[in-house]
């Protein structure tokens, strides 16, 4: 197949995945025989001085030759790039591809020898609830309505926007979501992610009163317990969510503080005017914001024994690790910069409590500056993947208002502003963290991955992209029975396990059927990435393994055929598309199509 040189950070290209301070790692490039290159040289910038060593050839491959190069793990992060040169003149090769002129640093391919993520992080599949809509136990009629609510039968419409709706509450709970596990395991998903489980004065629970028990509501730490046990008897994992930018203002850490002046709490937040004022998440004065520059707060939420993000990593909840809410803006305030330190610590203290917890950023915007510095093990890639697969699939020319709330919504683009937008976020950060972010076509953030592409066979080309593209796949329960919501808040919809014929039956197979091959195919869960074609409505890569690979073709509406050279025989694993001959081949130009093959 006739391509770009290419490298990545999968095994293939880097078979040292977790490398040492110190360590020297062999790396490899590709490079197609005809691409007028025959010489390479590795550039480093160890103590941040460039270096400069020649690469020699490795083999020679079914056309490609693959040049080796070895790299010195001088720093935590050591930047590499390949400088390619010969017939076709010198090109830089870094993480966002070649160039011809000359390239900053930070697009650098990057080695990390910070402690790496759990292993298990790589393999999962996660599912995601918010467990005031996803089903209700027999527990839940006997528990009385709190004073902020108000009570909705199971099919009352959610209310999207308005002072109700923070407080509309369904009574979903812990034991309800034990009961459903069977149809998370029809699925295929393996880890389940909870949003907040304390008690609050809202039904999202993100203004927790307290960190220090499950809330009632839910069932308690009881029904904790007892959903951490039954997750685990499938051999799954579970998430928990926890604040560390703000409290509710009904904490206790808060309450007190406002009443005394002289309260030790006082320092755990920020009192800057006299009197009573003090700073708040984007102002909501309910979300009061907690001062990382207390040690006292560093101690009380993270390094003491009884720390709260301990004591949930503990059994009998043993939770697999934490999803932190608005760690974009958790430490920052003003001159005070404490994100970095505190991501450290946490990822710090879930280590020493549990080895294998996961700690993973919510970022809604640019993450690229907080990760691959030993703190989060990754983030929720809405920039780097959900808004680019939103703005290429999506249906019609009205705009869809994204969870950010971008003037205009989210605006049709074609593939090649898609791949132009997930090529730069990937390239900014190491393959490791980009590997165990999340990828998500939608939350209970944003807007429904339905409403926005329209339709089931739209849903089902984001499903595509959604399971076999590097990263953790993440479903927001509901996307998989074709629910809809136009904004965050109308996206919280009550599962209709009561009626099961308005569940999408095809969308509900396609994710199934998706989420199967991901699980079977190592090249999907490990293999790197390399794009082989991209037209307005056509998108085609490779995922590729020393002992295997798969080809995706994600078709977004009918088009021109494209025609491939260079391909060993391949069989087709979805899509029902013929299977592929050796040599050249056309790939099918109906559409929306999803489409895989496997050699």
């Amino acid at each position: 197949m006739s391509l770009q040189p290419h490298h990545d950070g999968s095994a293939t290209y880097v078979p040292e995945q977790e490398p040492a301070l110190g360590q020297t790692v062999p790396v490899f490039v590709r490079v197609p025989a005809g691409a007028g290159v025959d010489r390479v040289h590795l550039r480093t910038t160890g103590d941040g001085e460039p270096h400069f060593a020649e690469a020699v050839v490795d083999r020679t491959v079914d056309g490609d030759v693959w040049w080796r190069a070895d790299v010195e793990v001088r720093n935590p992060v050591s930047n590499y790039r390949f400088l390619l040169d010969g017939d076709a003149g010198a090109r830089w090769l870094n993480a966002a591809g070649t160039a011809a002129h000359d390239v900053p640093d930070h697009g650098d391919f990057k080695l990390v020898s910070y402690a790496p993520p759990p292993a298990w992080a790589r393999d999962a599949v996660i599912y995601q609830i918010f467990p005031d809509r996803f089903a209700r136990s027999a527990g839940a009629a006997g528990r009385s309505v709190p004073d902020w609510a108000i009570a909705c039968d199971w099919d009352t419409p959610v209310v999207g926007r308005g002072p109700e709706t923070p407080r509309q509450f369904y009574g979903g709970d812990l034991d309800g979501i034990t009961e459903r596990l069977d149809h998370l395991d029809r699925l295929g998903v393996n880890t389940v992610y909870l949003t907040p489980i304390f008690p609050a004065r809202s039904n999202h629970r993100y203004d927790a009163s307290s960190f220090d028990a499950v809330d009632p509501l839910l069932g308690g730490d009881a029904a904790l317990a007892r959903l951490a046990d039954a997750v685990r008897a499938r051999g799954w994992r579970l998430l928990g969510d926890i604040t560390s930018n703000h409290t509710g203002d009904a904490h206790r850490w808060f309450t007190d503080a406002i009443s005394d002046v002289d309260a030790p709490e006082r320092e755990l937040y920020y009192f800057d005017l006299p009197g009573s004022d003090y700073e708040s998440w984007n102002g909501v004065k309910s979300l009061p914001k907690l001062n990382w520059g207390s040690a006292e707060l560093r101690r009380r939420f993270a390094t003491a024994e009884d720390s709260l993000l301990r004591r949930w990593l503990r059994p009998p909840y043993g939770l697999d690790g934490w999803r932190v809410d608005v760690a974009n803006m958790t430490g920052r305030r003003g001159a005070d910069a404490y994100t970095h330190e505190v991501a450290r610590l946490l990822r710090e203290v879930v280590a020493e409590t549990r080895p294998d917890g996961l700690l993973l950023a919510e970022h809604g915007h640019d993450h690229t500056g907080d990760l691959d510095r030993d703190g989060w093990h990754g983030t929720m890639n809405y920039v780097g993947f959900t808004d680019p697969v939103w703005s290429w699939l999506r249906h019609g020319d009205g705009p869809v208002p994204n969870f950010l709330g971008t003037p205009g919504g989210v605006r049709r683009r074609d593939a090649d502003a898609v791949l132009a937008t997930m090529n730069t976020y990937r390239s900014l950060i190491s393959w490791r963290s980009y590997t165990h972010s999340w990828q998500l076509l939608g939350s209970h953030d944003s807007a429904r991955i339905r409403t926005v592409v329209g339709d089931a066979a739209r849903q089902e080309v984001a499903a595509g992209l959604l399971a076999t593209m590097p990263g953790t796949p993440v479903v927001f329960a509901g996307d998989e029975l074709g629910l809809t919501g136009t904004n965050g808040e109308g996206s919280r919809t009550p599962m209709p396990w009561h009626r099961p014929e308005s569940w999408d039956r095809r969308t509900f197979d396609a994710y199934r059927s998706l989420l199967a091959l991901r699980r079977d195919e190592p090249a999907l869960r490990h293999g790197g990435l390399r794009w082989v074609h991209a037209d307005a409505d056509t998108l085609v890569f490779l995922r590729e393994t020393p002992t295997g690979s798969v080809l995706a073709m994600a078709r977004r509406a009918p088009g021109a055929p494209v025609h491939l050279t260079g391909l060993p025989a391949a069989d087709n694993i979805y899509g029902g598309a013929p299977a592929l001959r050796p040599g050249a081949a056309t790939l099918p130009a109906d559409g929306p199509t999803f489409q895989l093959w496997r050699w």
